[in-house]
């Protein structure tokens, strides 16, 4: 029965761990649309990179969140606080391999991600009897 857990946690984080990865990809290529549109003077760029960095940071913990409840089950805090606390340092140490053009965070690292987090989802307590 456990199992189910750490299924369910496998989703929730894969498909976070692409919508936050996708929308880093997609904000980044904004940012430098924005510089070269403006002739990449100092700074263009700037909030559409902070923007889309902080939107990546703070979604990541509420995806997990919600993806474990609309799964059914509760007590994860665990998943959604290291979690969100590893997505920050992996999308902070990998931002320049996202921010060239067509670069994404190595594929090895995007699976340890998703593995800790399947991990860390079937930590959690879940659902009483």
């Amino acid at each position: 029965m456990r199992y189910v857990r750490f299924v369910k946690g496998g989703v929730t984080v894969a498909v976070s761990t692409a919508a936050c990865h996708t929308l880093m990809y997609a904000g980044f290529a904004w940012a430098r649309d924005s510089a070269a549109a403006n002739g990449d003077e100092a700074f263009d760029g700037a909030f559409e990179f902070l923007l889309t960095t902080a939107a990546s940071w703070v979604l990541m913990p509420l995806l997990l969140w919600a993806g474990m409840r609309v799964m059914g089950e509760t007590g994860n805090t665990l998943l959604v606080a290291i979690g969100g606390l590893v997505w920050l340092g992996l999308s902070g140490y990998f931002i320049d391999d996202i921010d060239r053009a067509g670069g994404h965070i190595p594929t090895l690292a995007l699976a340890a991600y998703v593995l800790l987090g399947t991990g860390l989802a079937g930590v959690g307590p879940g659902r009483r009897s």
